[in-house]
């Protein structure tokens, strides 16, 4: 079983580490000083006081590395597009793509049923492009939970979880997410298999959506911004408007939305990933975590005053940051 990791940094490193210990045949694509670093030391995982280091196949040239079983791509969603080809290289018949990307993703409404079946969302696939190029029948759902960071060059850190949700869009248990699964659990890593992947998809989304550009535009931490009551206002407007959406789409929300603010709020002192690539100069995975919420109710007819007025402004703050894809 050959499986690669298209853009190993923070999490695809901690994949790429968990499944090579494993003992499975395991490749990753990366660059710069992090690719010199896993191809001269090998790739090194800390987690608390422990550190340990596995060899990887690494390369910043796919086409190299001959077609794979399985693909995982853990780039931020608006890199992908402008790859899609170098990843297809990886490609044989049976691939699948395992798209560990945040926000709502490319494949969402393949084997959706109802009016939108098969629609392509224009903010996180632009034309098209990962429709056409991986054809929707080889993905297969992720909703990654740890929280990774790349401590320097060919070392990643682990701060908490070890969690990947898999799932089908279909709903189905197929044998490969079941095969799947199995080598990420051999890893170390929990991997449960949902029959209903899109529940878990807004779960995640429903924070990522709110707190992610509200920390952009005020620089506070997930603490600071759930216990300051204009902030929480606000970030409990998106998330109820997002509701109102999934909800339209079928997808049960399983828990309220004080207990996700309150699961953000638990978090601490901690600032989003949003927020960290603004102060880095990074591009912002804005149109993957708000725009394409917004998308989704416009084809429904839905309003959605209060995302509508913080994806403006967090549209504007980053366009003058140089920080809008």
């Amino acid at each position: 079983m050959k499986v690669c990791i298209y853009g190993a940094g923070a999490i695809g490193g901690y994949l790429a580490f968990s499944l090579a210990k494993a003992g499975v045949d395991t490749s990753i694509v990366a660059r710069g000083t992090h690719l010199q670093a896993i191809r001269d030391r090998g790739l090194t995982l800390r987690r608390d006081d422990s550190e340990e280091t596995v060899a990887v196949r690494a390369t910043d040239t796919p086409e190299e590395l001959g077609p794979q079983d399985y693909v995982f791509v853990t780039l931020k969603a608006h890199s992908v597009p402008a790859v899609a080809e170098r990843i297809a290289s990886l490609f044989h018949d049976k691939t699948a793509v395992v798209m560990a990307v945040n926000g709502l993703p490319w494949w969402y409404f393949y084997r959706h049923g109802g009016a939108l079946e098969n629609t392509i969302l224009e903010s996180v696939d632009p034309g098209g492009v990962q429709w056409r190029v991986f054809g929707p029948e080889r993905a297969i759902g992720c909703i990654v939970y740890p929280a990774c960071e790349v401590e320097e060059p060919g070392v990643v850190r682990v701060i908490d979880g070890d969690r990947f949700v898999l799932g089908e869009p279909s709903g189905e248990t197929t044998e490969r997410v079941t095969r799947l699964a199995d080598l990420l659990k051999a890893g170390g890593l929990k991997a449960p298999v949902k029959s209903r992947i899109r529940d878990d998809i807004w779960i995640k989304l429903w924070g990522n959506l709110s707190f992610n550009p509200v920390s952009a535009l005020t620089t506070g931490t997930l603490e600071q911004m759930c216990r300051h009551p204009e902030t929480r206002a606000v970030i409990r407007s998106m998330m109820l408007e997002a509701q109102a959406v999934g909800e339209a789409l079928g997808v049960r929300f399983a828990i309220n939305v004080e207990k996700r603010i309150a699961g953000g709020e638990a978090v601490g002192a901690h600032k989003t990933s949003m927020l960290q690539d603004l102060e880095r100069g990074r591009p912002m995975e804005i149109d993957a975590l708000v725009g394409s919420v917004q998308e989704v109710a416009r084809r429904l007819n839905l309003p959605t005053p209060t995302i509508d007025i913080v994806l403006g402004l967090v549209k504007l703050r980053a366009t003058l940051a140089g920080a809008y894809p």
